[in-house]
């Protein structure tokens, strides 16, 4: 995107801080703004009733795009929360603002497709992950997305990002660290 494009967008990204254990958004709740993490970790993820946990389904740190995209574009309520694992920054824009760009500016529109592509992109590589790689290749895999993740966030998230549990997750990082 040239500069100029860039410089007419940039009034509307406002800066925010989100504390560690804030949502950027909740359940039920329209997502009404794409955030780009600056500093930070956020998960993604939705309470599961019946066995009481949480499950987490994505995670979001520097220089990524935080939304709950289907929500986003859909105006429907988001199915699961959007919530900071440490004291984050973003610099975010509102539906309408980035909806504008795009009707006003055929590069912004592009960044529109081309960040629908990177959101469709996340979907099906979670799910293939879950289909074609093993327990120990989704860790790597994880790590190679979020390197410092390990330090930055407690071990019961990633097992449940995982879908295994604590035991196994040690078990394959004793593994990994041979």
């Amino acid at each position: 995107m040239a500069e100029e494009d860039i410089n007419k967008g940039l009034p509307f990204w406002k800066s925010r801080k989100i504390n560690k254990g804030d949502f950027f958004n909740m359940q039920s709740m329209v997502c009404s703004d794409l955030g780009l993490v600056v500093k930070g970790i956020f998960r993604i993820y939705y309470h599961d009733q019946d066995k009481q946990e949480d499950k987490n389904l994505f995670f979001f740190s520097e220089n990524q795009f935080v939304v709950s995209f289907r929500s986003f574009i859909s105006r429907n309520p988001c199915w699961y929360f959007i919530e900071a694992m440490e004291d984050s920054e973003i610099v975010s824009i509102s539906y309408n603002d980035l909806n504008g760009l795009y009707d006003s500016n055929p590069n912004w529109s592009k960044f529109g497709r081309l960040l629908a592509e990177l959101f469709f992109s996340y979907a099906q590589t979670r799910t293939e992950e879950f289909v074609f790689f093993s327990h120990e290749q989704r860790y790597i895999r994880l790590l190679e997305e979020h390197p410092n993740i390990v330090e930055r966030i407690p071990a019961y998230h990633i097992s449940s990002y995982l879908g295994i549990t604590n035991p196994s997750l040690s078990r394959i990082r004793k593994r990994i660290q041979r």
